[in-house]
């Protein structure tokens, strides 16, 4: 990851994993957040966060340090947690983690932006004098950059127009009211129009 630690004030740290011949590599990221981190130290890290995800399989981990954050239903009580939450929903991160590392906490989640790259992941069993759990997990770095003939969306032919229109006359404050965050988006799936007619999206292969 191209970030200048000296220059932002972020501690991080990442190598570079080559694939074989025709394969994707993977950047694999080390990352410690102190808990008094101020809010523009954690702006200067989201963009390169964003510039990161985007250009390459990437893999990032250690300390967030966001102790508040509920992973099961996506939530978290401060304002700098609720904003890291955002930015991994920006950049399309998943977080595999699903035990607590620390204190009953979370602390130590383990984000990736391609699905099946990281897999058999373990917590347990201390480090040295680290009061921390260890993660443990694999990395597959053979992907290959296969030829597809699957048919996707072409969103860009989408008349978004109608679309909007037509989710503007859904009541979601009263519709979405007293819902969990998986409640909510099976509703706002259920509500959306029919590939049909104007709103229809083309397909295109891959």
């Amino acid at each position: 990851m191209s970030i200048d630690p000296m220059k932002n004030g972020i501690t991080l740290a990442g190598v570079r994993i080559k694939g074989q011949a025709h394969m994707g590599g993977i950047t694999v990221g080390v990352y410690y957040r102190p808990p008094d981190q101020e809010e523009e130290v954690d702006e200067a890290f989201y963009k390169q966060l964003q510039a990161a995800s985007q250009s390459q399989a990437l893999v990032l981990m250690r300390d967030f340090n966001h102790p508040d954050i509920s992973w099961e239903d996506h939530t978290a009580r401060q304002a700098q947690s609720r904003r890291f939450l955002q930015s991994i929903d920006d950049n399309f991160l998943m977080q595999v983690v699903e035990e607590p590392t620390r204190k009953g906490a979370l602390l130590d989640p383990v984000l990736t932006n391609k699905e099946g790259v990281v897999e058999d992941v373990k917590v347990g069993g201390r480090f040295g004098c680290s009061d921390h759990e260890m993660v443990e997990f694999k990395t597959l770095r053979g992907r290959g950059r296969a030829i597809s003939r699957i048919k996707t969306l072409d969103l860009r032919r989408a008349n978004f127009g109608l679309f909007k229109e037509l989710l503007r006359g859904i009541p979601w404050a009263r519709a979405l009211e007293g819902r969990g965050v998986q409640e909510c988006w099976s509703l706002f799936k259920e509500s959306l129009p029919p590939r049909s007619g104007a709103v229809h999206s083309p397909e295109k292969e891959m």
